[in-house]
C-alpha cells in the first residue's frame, strides 16, 4: 500500500519543518545543512526541487543518501527508524529525525553523524 506521504510534496512539509526549528531557535540554514547532508542536494538543487514541486517518492529517487544515513537511528512517531521495511519510507523517516533532533537542540555534528576529531 503507498502511503500518503510518498505523493506529498516536498515544499508543502518543509515550511513546516523550518518553522518547528525557528521555534526551537534553529535556522533554516541548518535545516538546509542536514537536508544536503542527507540528501547530496545543495542550496540550488534544493531549491529547484521545491521549485518543482516534487514528491517525497521524486526527491528521494533524486537523491545520494549519504552512507552514514543508516547511522540515523531511534524513534520516529512510535516507529524505531532502523527497523522501516519500507526503504523510501525509511528515508523520509530518516530526515524527520534529523528534524527532531535539530529541534532538541543536538549539536549539527552529531545530528549529522560526524566523528569526533580524534584527542592528540
Amino acid at each position: 500500500m503507498e502511503h500518503r506521504i510518498f505523493t506529498t510534496t516536498v515544499a508543502s512539509v518543509y515550511p513546516l519543518y523550518v518553522a518547528k526549528l525557528e521555534r526551537k531557535g534553529r535556522t533554516q540554514a541548518e535545516l538546509d545543512e542536514a537536508i544536503e547532508w542527507l540528501t547530496g542536494f545543495d542550496e540550488p538543487a534544493l531549491r529547484r526541487e521545491l521549485d518543482e514541486e516534487s514528491t517525497f517518492e521524486e526527491f528521494f529517487a533524486d537523491a545520494s543518501l549519504n552512507p552514514n544515513a543508516s547511522l540515523i537511528t531511534g524513534v520516529v512517531c512510535g516507529v524505531k527508524v532502523q527497523e522501516i521495511e519500507d526503504p523510501l519510507m525509511q528515508k523520509i523517516r530518516y530526515l524527520d529525525k534529523l528534524v527532531d533532533e535539530l529541534a532538541k537542540g543536538k549539536a549539527m555534528e552529531k545530528v549529522l553523524r560526524r566523528p569526533l576529531p580524534e584527542k592528540a
